[in-house]
C-alpha cells in the first residue's frame, strides 16, 4: 500500500494485469452477483436526470424494475446501488446481438445522447474505492468471472491502472494519475 494525496492505494493495481475480454465473459459482471452497481450520492441525481433518455435503450424488464424500485436503491446497510431485475441483472443491462451484456447508460453516452458515461464504480472496475472519513482506499477486486480479463491483460502486458486510466482520472484527477504513474515507474525499478 502507498499513499497518494488523500488516497491509500493497493500496489496490486500496478502489479496485476487486466483487459476486459467481453468475447469470453459476455459482460458477466453486469448480470452476476448479489447487488447492483455501487453508486455515489451525486450519481443518484444523475441517474434521475438521464433516465428519460436511457429508458429508450432499456429492456422492458429493466424499465419495470426501475419504475418499481426507482433509478437507484438504498440497501438495508445504507449503501446506494443500481436496482436489479429479479435480484440478478442490473436494471440498466441490455444485450447485443451476440448475447453480451452492455450498459444502456453507456450506450446512450456513446450515441451522444447524454454526457455521463456510467456509474464510476462500473467505469473503474476491477478497481473498487472505499470511502472513509479521512481518505479513500483504492483496491484491486479479484473476481473469478474476470479470469479471462486477467489472462488477456497478462498477454497484452496492461496493468490494471493503465486499463482504467480514464476512470481513475475521472475519479481522482489528472495530477493524481500522473503521481500514480511515477509510483508505478519506481516500483518497476
Amino acid at each position: 500500500m502507498f499513499q497518494l494525496g488523500k488516497t491509500i492505494v493497493s500496489e496490486e493495481i500496478i502489479e496485476k494485469d487486466f483487459v476486459c475480454n467481453l468475447s469470453a465473459c459476455k459482460g458477466a459482471c453486469c448480470i452476476d452477483g448479489e447487488a447492483g452497481a455501487p453508486l455515489e450520492k451525486s450519481e443518484v441525481q444523475k441517474l434521475k436526470e438521464v433516465y428519460p433518455i436511457v429508458k429508450s435503450y432499456l429492456r422492458k424488464e429493466g424499465i419495470q424494475a426501475i419504475e418499481e424500485q426507482g433509478t437507484a436503491v438504498q440497501t438495508s446497510t445504507g449503501e446506494l446501488e443500481t436496482p436489479l431485475i429479479d435480484g440478478v441483472d442490473c436494471a440498466y443491462v441490455i444485450f447485443d446481438d451476440k448475447g453480451t451484456a452492455m450498459c444502456a447508460i453507456e450506450e446512450a453516452y456513446n450515441q451522444g445522447e447524454i454526457d455521463w458515461k456510467k456509474p464510476i464504480s462500473c467505469h473503474l472496475y476491477p478497481i473498487r474505492v472505499q470511502e472513509y472519513s479521512e481518505f479513500s482506499a483504492v483496491n484491486y477486486h479479484k473476481w473469478d468471472i474476470c479470469d479471462d480479463a486477467c489472462a488477456l491483460g497478462k498477454e497484452l502486458q496492461v496493468p490494471v491502472y493503465k486499463f482504467v486510466k480514464e476512470a481513475l482520472i475521472r475519479k481522482f484527477g489528472e495530477n493524481w494519475y500522473i503521481e500514480l504513474e511515477k509510483v508505478a515507474e519506481n516500483l518497476k525499478t
